[in-house]
């Protein structure tokens, strides 16, 4: 099923989008909080953004520019500041769509449908993982921190992507050498250290202290 995160201040309307998607089996979550839409952009990891312009806090504009440092997600702004102005303004900011308010339900759940085809029909499907304001894309395997890009070598980024993926969890140091090499044979253990610290190194680098803890004995951990 697909995902879709809804920024919009109009509970009504937020409400009418979930349940018209919800139809075509996209599941939803609608932002509460527009202060933290980071938060729940990291934590749901939706497929597609609706956006509105005119939030609470902060425009649906910062918010655009937010989610485009770290994503190639698609993004539909929805908006009744539907001007020539409004309309080139989301579309430099990095939206693949605009639609006015008023609009057609069906319309709407076409162009997304659409714009689903478009990215996910050949790709993998959640694009971000998010710990301590670091997101990691795994479409582009790219790690963002502050607006910053990290680089990571191959090793380095199967590592922190098996690490986040398993977030909370212990993860074996034969795990991670199985999922470095599809192997446990002929892999010398301290190669997997090397990988370990040199990532640590550019964590560190980046003021990301410690993010990656060492249960001795046992294997890695990101909590």
């Amino acid at each position: 099923m697909y995902r879709a995160l809804i920024v919009e201040d109009d509970r009504s309307i937020a409400e009418l989008i979930r349940e018209k998607a919800q139809m075509w089996n996209i599941g939803c979550h609608i932002s509460e909080n527009f202060r933290e839409v980071m938060t729940d952009f990291a934590e749901y990891r939706p497929h597609i953004v609706l956006l509105d312009i005119g939030l609470p806090v902060l425009s649906g504009y910062h918010w655009c520019g937010e989610i485009r440092k770290i994503s190639k997600v698609p993004i539909i702004f929805i908006s009744s500041a539907s001007d020539n102005m409004n309309i080139v303004m989301a579309m430099n900011m990095g939206a693949d769509d605009f639609i006015a308010k008023p609009f057609d339900g069906t319309v709407l759940i076409a162009k997304m449908q659409a714009l689903l085809r478009r990215t996910y029909d050949f790709s993998a499907g959640v694009p971000v993982l998010e710990h301590r304001g670091a997101f990691l894309n795994t479409g582009d395997n790219t790690l963002t921190c502050n607006g910053e890009n990290i680089p990571l070598s191959k090793n380095e980024y199967r590592i922190l992507l098996c690490l986040m993926e398993n977030k909370g969890k212990i993860v074996s140091r034969e795990k991670l050498m199985e999922r470095l090499w599809k192997t446990r044979q002929f892999v010398d253990e301290n190669t997997l250290t090397v990988n370990i610290g040199r990532l640590r190194k550019k964590l560190d680098a980046a003021g990301l202290n410690d993010f990656i803890a060492t249960k001795i004995g046992v294997g890695y951990l990101i909590e």
